[in-house]
């Protein structure tokens, strides 16, 4: 059976809300574009690696329309991992699927337990609505966490009021990277966090 991984770009203050840049949901948000000031080569390399070991691509809505607005076609070896993948989209709504090899999920845990039999591994970017439904049913075996120092006081919190409790273990010892990133890499374990 395969696995699902969640990359996420957070700040020291949990937020991960347009870390990339601005997109039309996030226009009005100050500080979109966080994360650019600490890139590197080495974290790029990183990146790189993590993206080409995905099979799949599993994304809520909103993540996969800013995908698709950025990476087809673009000429590096992410936006060609991108375009070679399966990509899932996980919405109950009527997504635009004009990115190659895109399908629709409308039942998220139901589709990732099937999506899990068909594919090694599963990687699920940004999409923070989709990672409350990913915790709520279990569904998650490793949280990537890509941490930045900066604190910016606002936006979208990676784990908001109401998420699921979960328990996880170091996968690996932390890496930090020149430009100021730091990777940390957990696996979920089973049953509830352990209070003491």
């Amino acid at each position: 059976m395969g696995e699902l991984h969640v990359n996420m770009n957070v700040t020291l203050d949990g937020v991960i809300q347009a870390n990339g840049g601005p997109s039309e949901q996030d226009k009005d948000f100050e500080y979109a574009g966080w994360e650019r000031p600490y890139w590197d080569d080495e974290s790029g390399e990183q990146l790189d690696a993590d993206v080409q070991a995905s099979d799949a691509l599993l994304l809520g809505r909103t993540t996969y329309d800013i995908f698709r607005a950025y990476w087809p076609g673009q000429p590096n070896e992410i936006g060609r991992a991108f375009d070679r993948v399966p990509k899932y989209v996980a919405s109950r709504g009527t997504p635009e699927l004009s990115w190659d090899a895109s399908t629709q999920v409308t039942d998220a845990a139901a589709g990732v337990r099937d999506l899990r039999e068909r594919h090694q591994q599963i990687h699920t970017w940004g999409s923070g609505d989709l990672l409350r439904t990913l915790f709520r049913e279990g569904l998650v075996d490793q949280v990537n966490l890509w941490m930045y120092p900066v604190v910016i006081g606002q936006g979208k919190r990676l784990f908001p009021e109401g998420t699921t409790a979960t328990r996880f273990e170091p996968a690996e010892p932390p890496r930090s990277f020149p430009g100021g990133a730091t990777l940390l890499r957990y696996r979920r374990l089973e049953g509830p966090p352990e209070v003491g």
